[in-house]
């Protein structure tokens, strides 16, 4: 298997046979009408992605309320709809699915700056002398109207820090960050045995209010345009020193992406 075939689904299932990756990944499956069903009444809210999907496009958070008229609503960029039952929520979200393979997977309550949730996106890399090293880490705070992080999805970028200190002291954030670094790195050793050749990964993690780290998706093509909006510009030159190491150019037109203030 060449890793451009791999997907969403196809990371999670060889990431899962490592036991300390297990233990960071949310419960995820391939979407069905029943399978839905089952995740959303033991979950209570989940997340829709396309199996192949990028750049957040198409993903939907989808919820059950125990109480009231409406029974499920769900998001898709800036919409919400709701509906009394099940089947008439899952026919709405068969048409917004398109005739696309989704998976669902338990949604994690994120953090939130200013009111609006953020997940963390690692760059794990090549080094020019060999083996793999981080080489840059920054925050994704959605857009105000959205459930998605992605700076091409109008989400603002923030270094790690000015997210995370009102959560946790410099210590534990230390901590947090030597973990997500081991994450990347067995990440790597783990998709590797599948498909030899990996030269980058863009790790995407959520943390949630008992700053438990998630590990939500691994990206085989990340973008890297967004660490153009951190002052530290240490950063960027990083990135793109290692990946010219390699062959790697990239582009660092930023289109929608705004720099958080």
């Amino acid at each position: 298997m060449s890793y451009r075939k791999l997907n969403k689904w196809s990371n999670y299932v060889i990431m899962r046979r490592e036991k300390l990756l297990r233990q960071y990944l949310p419960p995820t499956r391939i979407a069905t009408k029943r399978m839905l069903y089952r995740m959303l009444s033991h979950y209570g809210m989940v997340y829709m992605k396309p199996v192949s999907g990028q750049q957040g496009r198409g993903v939907m958070r989808v919820e059950k309320h125990k109480g009231g008229r409406w029974k499920y609503v769900y998001q898709h960029g800036k919409r919400k709809r709701a509906f009394a039952n099940y089947h008439q929520a899952y026919a709405s979200l068969c048409r917004e699915m398109k005739g696309e393979r989704y998976i669902v997977q338990k949604g994690i309550w994120m953090l939130t700056h200013r009111g609006r949730p953020f997940d963390l996106r690692q760059m794990i890399q090549r080094a020019p002398r060999g083996g793999f090293a981080t080489t840059g880490t920054l925050a994704r705070v959605a857009h105000p109207r959205k459930i998605v992080t992605n700076g091409s999805q109008g989400g603002s970028i923030y270094s790690t820090d000015a997210v995370l200190r009102k959560f946790a002291s410099p210590a534990n954030r230390r901590k947090l960050y030597r973990r997500m670094n081991t994450l990347a790195h067995r990440t790597v050793r783990q998709l590797w045995r599948v498909t030899p050749g990996i030269k980058e990964l863009g790790m995407d993690y959520a943390i949630d209010h008992k700053l438990k780290l998630w590990i939500l998706e691994v990206n085989s093509k990340p973008g890297v345009s967004p660490y153009t909006l951190l002052r530290d510009k240490s950063i960027i030159r990083r990135i793109v020193r290692y990946g010219r190491a390699y062959g790697k150019k990239y582009s660092l037109v930023v289109k929608r992406a705004k720099r958080g203030t």
